[in-house]
Order: structure tokens, then sequence, then C-alpha cells
């Protein structure tokens, strides 16, 4: 253990959404920033989000996984706290300039978990059978390896998914492995999808703290907690995912393994329907570079013009 440096803060406010999942990873950060610095006080803010209040509609169709963020930030940037707590997987490529990810946790499991209480695997479900999905990630790649299968949406916390699935709403449901893991409820779990099967989104598994660009005491108290090989990784898959303006209304999947210091990146892109997939690897050592040079490698075989697609379609649905 060890106490606040002269210049650190008497008192951390960390900002988070309200959600069971959400107070998990705030509560996760808040102890270990305690066993750290045991002479800060450390509390947390819960703070209900756009995406939190509109649960009836995709979030494709009313702005992206931003909408867990922006009253995040604006708690931030009013210093009414100083650091927020954020699902990597649900942090918009760009930040708002004046915010920064100070670190990167090491990352739980990134795979996806398919659960069901009728049936085995996806390959064992019959022709017709009903899977929710938040995600047109999942929807994508789900269309594409077993097309009889009805995608339906799924919207709502871990529990109210789980909950819908119990209630003979879906035949099955896919949700992320890690929530349910933090929340207890790995006993849940079918079966985990392996990245063959559902690729995971860029930063899946892990927790990504964000304060003000200018908070550099901040920044370096928060240092012990950033895991050095999975903000690698993460670097690669989000650069990947920026470079193919990844967002909600594109259904992209990216995920990065470290071994010796080399990063394997694995990525797809496609249409919701699962008529296009492409997808790709390719192996370096510089993050960035990784995750840019994958992805043009993907637009030039096909990815490009499913993103032109997808950008037509978001045009005339805009009107």
């Amino acid at each position: 253990m060890s106490a606040p440096g002269k210049d650190a803060p008497r008192r951390i406010v960390i900002a988070t959404r309200e959600s069971a999942l959400a107070m998990w990873q705030a509560r996760h950060v808040e102890s270990r920033l305690a066993a750290l610095y045991p002479l800060t006080e450390i509390s947390i803010l819960g703070v209900t989000t756009e995406g939190d209040r509109r649960l009836d509609a995709s979030l494709a169709k009313i702005g992206g996984k931003g909408l867990f963020i922006k009253e995040l930030e604006d708690a931030l940037a009013a210093g009414r706290a100083d650091i927020a707590v954020h699902s990597v997987k649900d942090v918009p490529m760009l930040l708002p300039p004046g915010f920064t990810l100070a670190a990167i946790t090491e990352r739980e499991d990134p795979r996806d978990a398919f659960i069901s209480n009728r049936h085995a695997a996806l390959a064992a479900m019959p022709a017709g059978a009903r899977v929710g999905t938040s995600s047109l990630r999942r929807e994508c790649q789900l269309r594409a390896r077993y097309p009889s299968l009805e995608v339906a949406p799924l919207r709502g916390n871990v529990t109210t998914r789980l909950a819908k699935l119990d209630d003979g709403q879906y035949d099955a449901i896919i949700v992320a492995a890690a929530g349910l893991k933090r929340l207890g409820l790995a006993h849940r779990i079918t079966r985990l999808l392996e990245p063959e099967e559902s690729l995971p989104a860029p930063g899946q598994g892990a927790l990504g703290l964000e304060c003000r660009a200018g908070r550099g005491d901040l920044i370096e108290l928060l240092a012990p907690l950033n895991h050095a090989a999975t903000a690698a990784c993460i670097m690669a898959e989000r650069a990947l995912s920026r470079a193919l303006t990844g967002s909600c209304n594109v259904p992209l999947a990216a995920y990065a393994e470290m071994d010796n210091n080399i990063i394997e990146l694995r990525s797809c892109v496609g249409l919701p329907d699962g008529t296009r997939l492409i997808a790709g690897e390719r192996r370096g050592t510089e993050a960035e570079a990784l995750g840019t040079a994958l992805a043009q490698e993907l637009k030039a075989r096909g990815a490009a013009e499913i993103l032109a697609q997808l950008e037509a379609q978001a045009a005339a649905a805009r009107g």
C-alpha cells in the first residue's frame, strides 16, 4: 500500500451509470483505488444516461453507444466527478476534446455467451428459433452462420435480458460473458462462443477510466490500474474501428491478443442481414499502425463498399 503523494487529491468521485453491472464496475475500481491510496476519500456518483432512459429503441437508431457516455462526461466537465468508469466497448472511438482514457484495466473474458433454457448450442437450434441480441455485430455474424434462425432485438440490462429469456420471449439470447461473470451469473451461460464463432466487439471485457485530459494528477494516480497488454490490444482494436468509422450502425468486430509482444488482430465487417461479411487478420508490434493497416486491407477487399451501402441506408432513413 501507498499513501497519496503531496499532489494527490483528498477526494476522488467516480461517475457511473446506475445499472447493476455499471455499479459493480465502479465499485471494483473504487476498491482498487482504495487499496492503493488509503488516505484518499473515494465515492461514487450514480448518473442516469440517455441510453438508460431510452430502452424502447435500438442503439443504432437513437444515436449509438455514446448515449451511455455523455452525461458522465458532463459530470467530469462540471467538476461533479473526477473519473468515469466505462465498459470500453461502449466508449465512442473518438472522445470529445479535453477528455482521455487514462487507464484500461486487465480484460475479463472477452467472449460472447450463448444462453438458452431449451437448446445446448446455436447449431442445435431449429429453423425459426428466436435469438435475442442487442448488437448489429452479433446479428450480422449470426445471420451469416445460421441463416435459418430468427434474430430479434434485445435491450435492457443483464437481468432484464435474462428475464425476457425466462419469460419465453426468446429461445436463446447472446450477451457479453464479462458482464455475467462480474455479476455472479456465470452459471446462466449455456455455452461460451469462441471468437471463431462470434468475434467480439472492440474493447469487449475491459474497463476504461476516463478523466479530463488536463488532470495530470489523476492520470498519474490511475496509472497502476492500466494493464499494458490489454491496453495495447484495445488500442489496435479501436484504431481499426476508427479507420472503418465504427459505430452502432456498422456491424464491426475486432479482437486482439498479445503473445511475446506480438499483437494478433482479427476483425470482420458486414451487412446486418449477414449476406456480406469481410474478415481478416494481421500481426504486428505497433498497435495503432496494426489496426489501421488491417482496416485498409478490409476496405480494399470489400469493406469500403459495405460501409458506403450502410451510410446510404442511414442517410435514407434520416430523410
